[in-house]
């Protein structure tokens, strides 16, 4: 439980680190600082290894938390902390193996972790730098992470013809062009579909603004890419461009992100 506990506490920004109580008496000691606090899980708070821990607490000036199901107990006694638990009846049907008494430990555990995340203000983005790898890491990767830009970008102006908009659109992968004004300011895509529909009576000369599709969706640089790949799905596209205060930043495209398997 208290393995189980350190490591909810230190994924979610509290430093945490567990020590076996038995261990603790034979140097793990040597972990604790005055600037530390110890929680310690008993539930009879009687447990024999903690008086090592209890007496170094008292000597160092270390706060102590107790998590136990009796509060007048020794340990309870000398908490600076004691975290009374509810007296349960063990699944166990002879009444001896921790079960349900340890679901209550953990439960705790998991409420002062999250009001710990609550009380920091611990954000989604602080939550990512401690878990990049695996599923969950993917699930928090942010537009930034994945968007194209510089020169990836498929990027003309306004005054482009619709020749220079194509050629522009084939020397990048995206499939598509944005299209800006002077001040960089997004104002229009020219994508596959809209060459395919103009192809026929347009001409080559033409300024891409008679044949771009104008206020594209776009996206922030911050969002969740799992958030992008819903607004994608939602709207049956496949490439979203990346504005910051209507400036182009970036393109998100589909790929990139099924690639990082935020799906």
């Amino acid at each position: 439980m208290g393995r189980k506990i350190a490591a909810t506490l230190a994924s979610t920004g509290t430093p945490s680190l567990y020590i076996h109580p038995g261990e603790a008496s034979h140097g793990d000691l040597g972990m604790i600082t005055p600037d530390d606090m110890i929680l310690a899980l008993s539930w009879s708070g009687e447990t024999a290894e903690l008086r090592d821990i209890i007496t170094y607490c008292r000597r160092f000036g270390v706060k102590l938390a107790v998590m136990t199901a009796r509060k007048n107990s020794t340990a309870g006694r000398a908490a600076d902390i004691c975290l009374p638990l509810p007296v349960v009846v063990e699944a166990c049907p002879n009444q001896l193996a921790p079960t349900s008494s340890t679901t209550v430990q953990i439960v705790l555990g998991d409420a002062l972790a999250v009001a710990l995340v609550e009380r920091r203000g611990f954000s989604a983005s602080e939550f990512r730098i401690f878990h990049p790898g695996g599923k969950l890491g993917a699930q928090l990767l942010t537009v930034s992470d994945l968007m194209g830009r510089e020169e990836q970008l498929p990027v003309v102006g306004l005054q482009a013809t619709l020749t220079e908009a194509t050629i522009e659109m084939s020397r990048k992968r995206y499939g598509s062009t944005a299209v800006i004004d002077d001040t960089g300011r997004l104002v229009g895509a020219f994508t596959d579909g809209d060459l395919r529909r103009s192809i026929t009576s347009a001409s080559l000369n033409d300024k891409i603004e008679l044949h771009m599709t104008p206020n594209p969706l776009t996206v922030q640089p911050e969002m969740l890419a799992s958030k992008a790949l819903r607004i994608m799905n939602e709207n049956a596209v496949s490439l979203l461009f990346v504005c910051e205060n209507d400036r182009l930043v970036g393109a998100l495209h589909l790929h990139d992100v099924l690639r990082a398997s935020v799906a």
